[in-house]
């Protein structure tokens, strides 16, 4: 019996070393390997409800393992060897009833 299996994509994390003379955060990014991402193209229904809404071109939905605990807000991702940026907030689902290894879905956007 074949079982699904996602990629790695890199999530680049930001993390604020310290702040300026002048007040101003320091951030230094870092990339963060995250295993058995499903990746699918997005919808023509999410392209066009998020085109109306901000203006935004999803290309991508990316399916996010349960046990993944990083924060997918407003982040940039690397897959198929371009870098994308995630849109919205993840939609997620309640784990137990879910039977498979993701409940939660993160939309991006081409962001080169």
């Amino acid at each position: 019996m074949s079982r699904l299996k996602g990629i790695t994509i890199t999530l680049v994390g930001e993390t604020v070393t310290r702040k300026d003379p002048f007040g101003k955060e320091i951030v230094v990014e870092s990339e963060i390997d995250v295993e058995n991402v499903l990746v699918a193209p997005a919808s023509t229904d999410d392209v066009t409800n998020q085109l109306n809404l901000d203006g935004k071109k999803i290309e991508y939905t990316l399916a996010i393992p349960k046990d993944d605990t990083n924060d997918w807000i407003d982040k940039k991702v690397r897959f198929f060897g371009r870098t994308w940026h995630t849109v919205g907030i993840p939609l997620e689902g309640i784990p137990d009833l879910i039977p498979l290894d993701w409940n939660r879905k993160v939309r991006v956007e081409r962001y080169e």
